[in-house]
């Protein structure tokens, strides 16, 4: 297990812990041991610290590009932390580029590591659950391992986009019934559906409004 992964779930996770006591459903879904993906909606930057705070296991988060590559004094910091948490980094440009994340997920989750996907691709710009992009399952399929949904409830409360500080609000967090992909998958439309189910397990988890259409990335709403 990385140090600064053990340091900060000793230190962060344990004062989320113990500061917003989250609640905690389905983690008797959660496998001890092998590899698995934990897919999960996305309402803030919060969600990543609560989900490693109450999960028993490490897991091993996407983290964008820019992380990676920063240049002067900020940049050096930003790398080290983020290498040394045992980050993915991602390309969010997407095409050719993403692939890389792929390849760096596969060993992980084929060693018996848990990753954790957004299938939305984006942290979601206005409560509601997106559509999900069909990354999710190619690596369930590429790794052969199973994804397990998850659910997660007032992290949106606690760090709002662009917030300084957190804030109290309750933060629940659910995991549902691992959802096999092997031997499902004969071509792209079965990719698709699989993606969609996906999706469902995790509004049934949360209770949100689905929307049928991606979200816009925050770039996008900017512009």
């Amino acid at each position: 297990m990385p140090l600064l992964y053990d340091l900060g779930k000793l230190t962060v996770g344990t004062a989320l812990r113990l500061g917003w006591r989250p609640r905690v459903e389905g983690l008797a879904h959660l496998p001890p041991h092998g590899g698995a993906i934990l897919a999960g909606n996305h309402l803030s930057v919060a969600d990543e610290l609560f989900l490693a705070s109450v999960t028993p296991r490490r897991i091993a988060f996407w983290a964008k590009s820019e992380y990676f590559s920063g240049g002067g004094a900020r940049g050096w910091l930003s790398r080290r932390i983020v290498s040394g948490m045992g980050a993915i980094p991602v390309e969010r440009a997407g095409g050719r580029a993403v692939l890389t994340a792929f390849d760096a997920a596969v060993p992980v989750l084929r060693a018996g590591g848990l990753v954790a996907v957004y299938p939305e691709g984006t942290r979601s710009p206005d409560g509601r659950l997106h559509r999900g992009r069909t990354g999710v399952v190619r690596l369930a399929r590429d790794a052969e391992v199973p994804i397990i949904p998850v659910g997660v409830l007032g992290t949106a409360e606690v760090l709002p986009i662009d917030a300084r500080l957190p804030r109290r609000h309750p933060v629940t967090l659910r995991f549902g019934a691992p959802i096999p992909v092997a031997g499902r998958i004969h071509g792209p439309r079965d990719i698709r559906l699989l993606t969609d189910e996906v999706m469902a397990a995790i509004q049934q988890l949360t209770g949100q409004e689905y929307v049928p259409r991606y979200a816009p990335r925050r770039e996008s709403l900017a512009a």
